[in-house]
């Protein structure tokens, strides 16, 4: 293993560590203080909250670090398939670390969060990732998924509403209902022409046949899997959210119809 390897895998091992250190002692120290509502929170309840806590604080830090890699990372830029991985391999890692976290936790207190969705979510991402950090090839498509992690703070922020009480109909709520349905359309749906005109690009090249089939299998049908799951997920979004504005907006047009009549 060289000597590079030996510092990504430590990354690994720091964010594992970190992650789980935040969600038993941070979390609930920070949670305490910020939110009472939390400590009216029954056990089970306490465990998700520091789960999506933790959750909500991989996403920010990993979704910066994906935007400035896209942005201003040339040597992936230049080449999506075999470019300098060095970048992504650091944030891949601190994914890694914390997916590996997340998953003991799930098994722990399965209970309480357990779903087998998102085992099969983690176990699927770490076989993707495997081909990045142990052979550094797609760094482009590795990062640029990591884009979606943007969306997850508002999908965290709508569960910490509704344990907390606040009505589906409530400012904060319809405000983060909103900006849910816009972040997810920007980072998972209207990507997806940038993400697939890229992969048609590298398709049938030199770069293309050198990685392994295994590679190949794990791109491209993640990709679409992933994407399919994404417009459904969409379409579920963006339902729910014209459902809350309508009922919102219910109640004004009655009072506007009452006040005419009178």
């Amino acid at each position: 293993m060289d000597a590079f390897s030996q510092i990504i895998l430590l990354i690994a091992l720091v964010s594992f560590f970190t992650f789980q250190w935040l969600f038993h002692s941070v979390s609930p120290w920070i949670s305490s203080r910020v939110s009472p509502g939390f400590l009216r929170l029954n056990p089970k309840q306490k465990i998700e909250w520091n789960s999506r806590t933790v959750s909500t604080f991989h996403a920010l830090v990993v979704g910066i670090f994906c935007l400035y890699i896209l942005l201003f990372d040339d040597a992936v830029n230049q080449d999506p398939v075999w470019g300098d991985p060095t970048m992504v391999k650091i944030n891949v890692g601190i994914t890694t670390g914390y997916l590996i976290s997340d998953l003991l936790l799930i098994f722990y207190y399965w209970r309480a969060i357990g779903d087998k969705f998102f085992i099969i979510h983690h176990l699927a991402a770490l076989y993707a990732y495997y081909y990045v950090l142990g052979q550094g090839m797609l760094p482009y498509f590795a990062n640029f998924r990591l884009l979606a992690e943007f969306s997850t703070p508002c999908v965290n922020q709508r569960w910490f509403f509704e344990v907390l009480g606040y009505p589906k109909s409530s400012r904060p709520n319809i405000t983060n209902g909103v900006l849910m349905a816009a972040i997810f359309f920007f980072v998972r749906i209207a990507v997806m022409p940038v993400y697939y005109s890229r992969m048609y690009t590298v398709y049938g090249t030199e770069a293309f046949y050198r990685v392994p089939l295994g590679g190949r299998g794990a791109w491209i049908f993640s990709s679409f899997c992933l994407d399919i799951m994404n417009i459904m997920w969409m379409h579920k979004i963006a339902r729910g959210c014209y459902r809350v504005m309508r009922a919102r907006d219910r109640p004004k047009a009655q009072l506007q119809e009452n006040g005419k009549a009178d």
